[in-house]
């Protein structure tokens, strides 16, 4: 087993702006580093291959190159009611091992009782989501191509990337990274006041993509909160997906809660379950402990909030939904 590193031993955050300023640079470098990929310098030239009105929005199918080999899909959705420039939302979807559902959770009401994309059309906001490598539609981009889907396609896309210096959790996130510059680059869409939130898998997308680009102006992950030590320490590794593991992240003594205090000093609004076995509690605790004395650095602490619902496990909740949207409202519509 590594070393444990002073950080990962809850090291007190840096007593000064100043401080954390220089060591966030550091954070960031060694962050992408770990990931093997860059940030994308472009933004993604999208071919709409479809377009259809619903009650209330219209959807807008579409797909992108994303400059790595591979097609990725999405959909848009855009209130009628739409007044613009408006306030947006990259949703993300979960993993679940759920491969065929990826972007399509924007329109299932299993997960928490009502549509999300829908009711966040009707709050106001465009939203968009796009499927993951070895989802949705992207269940056979693997090397295999269509002799292989969904598990399989994963598990071989993790190993085609270690093998060329990558990862896939940092191709995930690259992919995050060109949505996000495609939903800025809409006329429909204020830069400004974009929002991003995800559960599960899409709470960690969620976080890295707040931790690693200074756009999204409002974070909130839901049923994700894994500080890493204390998640390794309960020996439930198989809980997460084979996607969670970048290699030698504990080996650089940065832990989630450092991933999170990158988002600082913008709102963040984190909600999940205290019997979460995926995020021990005893870790959320110091996650939060440390990210709130980040936030006063900026004397922003009131911009971290975070809701741990009692005796719930890994499920999104009707009371979580209904804080998200009320998050995203609070701080991205006048």
């Amino acid at each position: 087993m590594p070393q444990t590193s002073p950080l990962t031993d809850m090291a007190p955050p840096p007593a000064s702006l100043e401080d954390w300023t220089r060591m966030r640079q550091d954070l960031r470098a060694t962050l992408w580093d770990k990931l093997g990929v860059s940030a994308p310098d472009f933004t993604p030239a999208v071919k709409l291959l479809s377009k259809h009105a619903r009650d209330g929005y219209d959807v807008e199918h579409f797909a992108f190159d994303n400059g790595a080999g591979a097609q990725v899909y999405g959909y848009l959705v855009l209130p009628h009611t739409l007044t613009t420039p408006a306030p947006a939302v990259l949703y993300h979807h979960m993993h679940g091992y759920e491969y065929g559902l990826g972007k399509e959770e924007l329109f299932q009401h299993w997960l928490i009782g009502t549509e999300p994309g829908p009711a966040l059309a009707a709050a106001g906001f465009v939203v968009l989501a796009i499927d993951t490598y070895s989802f949705g539609e992207r269940q056979t981009q693997g090397p295999a191509g269509k002799a292989e889907s969904g598990a399989d396609t994963e598990l071989a896309l993790f190993k085609h990337f270690l093998w060329q210096g990558a990862t896939s959790w940092g191709m995930i996130v690259r992919d995050d990274m060109l949505a996000l510059n495609y939903l800025l680059s809409r006329p429909e869409v204020d830069p400004a006041r974009v929002g991003v939130t995800g559960m599960s898998m899409g709470g960690s997308r969620t976080t890295w993509l707040g931790a690693l680009d200074e756009r999204p102006r409002v974070l909130v992950p839901v049923c994700q909160m894994t500080r890493y030590e204390d998640f390794a320490a309960s020996g439930r590794y198989n809980l997460h997906g084979i996607y969670y593991y970048v290699p030698g992240m504990l080996a650089t003594g940065i832990d989630m809660e450092h991933i999170v205090s990158l988002a600082a000093p913008r709102p963040q609004q984190i909600l999940l379950g205290d019997s979460d076995p995926l995020s021990p509690v005893v870790g959320v605790n110091k996650v939060l402990d440390y990210a709130r004395q980040i936030y006063r650095l900026y004397d922003a602490e009131a911009y971290l909030q975070a809701t741990l619902e009692p005796g719930v496990a890994h499920d999104y909740t009707p009371t979580m939904f209904a804080a998200m949207v009320d998050t995203m409202r609070r701080y991205l519509q006048p």
